[in-house]
């Protein structure tokens, strides 16, 4: 039976220990880093970190070379402020900032940043997707009209 779910996200970068200090300076913890690929765990997945030259011959196609920014990666908060502290405090690490968090025509709040490998973060709060106590986001049922 099919199962909506992700267990890992891997990122291709291109300097291991550059990403891990960056992840390390917006406060994520390091799970294991074993031959080359750190891992993180979080809220039911795991985020990997992986030289993108032996990610792109893991995946069987060492001569391709793997781009970054086609997919955004979002931290929904409860708070405006939240996001503004996650903002700033992912500058500080050295995110580029690709768009200041601000008003959503969507009625939520949210801003961009890309690591330093050009992975795209959104931070935002979305009113229509609330956050349960731990923090995870659902998307509510719409009734039908």
């Amino acid at each position: 039976m099919p199962v909506n779910r992700v267990s890992l996200l891997t990122l291709g970068v291109a300097d291991l220990e550059r990403s891990r200090a960056f992840y390390a300076a917006l406060g994520w913890t390091e799970t294991r880093a074993v031959d080359g690929v750190v891992f993180y765990q979080m809220d039911g997945m795991v985020l990997g970190l992986f030289g993108v030259d032996a990610l792109a011959a893991d995946q069987g196609r060492p001569e391709t070379s793997l781009g970054a920014g086609a997919a955004t990666y979002a931290q929904n908060h409860r708070t405006t402020q939240e996001v503004d502290a996650a903002y700033a405090r992912a500058l500080d690490a050295g995110a580029a900032p690709l768009k200041a968090p601000g008003a959503t025509l969507w009625g939520g709040y949210s801003g961009y940043f890309a690591d330093p490998d050009g992975h795209v973060w959104e931070l935002a709060v979305n009113p229509l997707w609330p956050l349960d106590d731990a923090g995870r986001t659902w998307i509510p049922e719409i009734p039908e009209t």
